[in-house]
């Protein structure tokens, strides 16, 4: 018996990204960058609703106060939805337009943490941000080609982050409204594919999607392999756990690139992982 389903919605994402669990929606979302869109799978009717989007979105943070933050190919902006509004609020790069975000990620002091990257994946001018709750960010880190995967330990003293071109996953000590300098922590062998989006469960374990490794997999604290899932996507990009006991994981992939896409690639699947994940905390600004 396969670990996983594919979720039925008859469309297949060209770079689905950003999961997203909604305790307050009972949904999951994730977006897909290039189409562009956002979508929301509803956890009590089973039903997926796509929102076409102005731009490249990379990734979507709740607010405490309702709604989302949104990171788009123009910045920061407020995302609300049913009616569908997007209020730009911040561009942390005018300097670089051929940039944009790839994939955010709010902590539980209610800060954002988000990469950005050159579109043509050409040039090491990504970096990565936090976006504090008054709404001002600084950049942490710099020098990346595809920012990939913030994600954070149960106790909130690591920040887990990747370049995915370089193959490479990083962590990062946490410091007071910052983080220490970076880590190599996991790097990716040429059978591996490259690390994409993370999540992390309830026992501190680091869950791993693996763009060209048809897997997804789960990495002790101390950056050993404890097991590999395998995936009919090609190419898969993200991951969260969902539902009320944070026991329903969901995994996302994309198309772009492949010549030849099967009905998996590009598809959203809900997986049996078999633990818990932890809650979904909110950006406080």
């Amino acid at each position: 018996m396969p670990e996983w389903r594919l979720i039925d919605r008859g469309v297949a994402d060209t770079l689905g990204e950003g999961t997203l669990w909604s305790a307050r929606g009972n949904a999951v979302y994730w977006v897909d960058i290039l189409a562009p869109a956002l979508n929301r799978l509803s956890l009590e009717s089973s039903t997926v609703e796509r929102f076409a989007m102005p731009e490249p979105l990379g990734w979507v943070a709740e607010r405490e106060a309702g709604g989302f933050i949104g990171g788009f190919q123009i910045g920061f902006a407020e995302i609300s939805l049913d009616p569908l509004t997007i209020t730009p609020f911040g561009d942390p790069e005018p300097h670089f337009p051929g940039n944009r975000m790839n994939d955010g990620k709010a902590d539980a002091q209610g800060a954002i943490w988000c990469g950005t990257m050159d579109m043509g994946e050409e040039h090491d001018r990504g970096a990565l941000y936090r976006l504090a709750p008054d709404r001002s960010w600084t950049v942490v880190d710099s020098d990346y080609r595809v920012p990939n995967g913030p994600c954070f330990s149960p106790d909130g003293q690591w920040l887990y982050h990747s370049d995915t071109a370089r193959k490479q996953m990083y962590r990062f000590r946490r410091t007071e409204g910052g983080a220490a300098e970076r880590e190599p922590f996991i790097q990716f062998g040429e059978e591996d594919g490259y690390p994409d989006g993370m999540t992390v469960d309830a026992d501190g374990h680091i869950w791993v999607a693996h763009w060209g490794g048809s897997r997804i997999s789960r990495f002790t604290p101390e950056g050993k392999l404890d097991r590999a899932i395998a995936m009919p996507a090609r190419q898969v990009t993200n991951i969260t756990f969902a539902g009320s006991n944070l026991d329903r994981m969901f995994v996302s992939s994309a198309t772009v690139g492949l010549d030849d896409p099967t009905e998996y690639d590009g598809g959203f699947f809900e997986v049996e992982s078999g633990v818990r994940g932890l809650p979904t905390n909110l950006y406080a600004g």
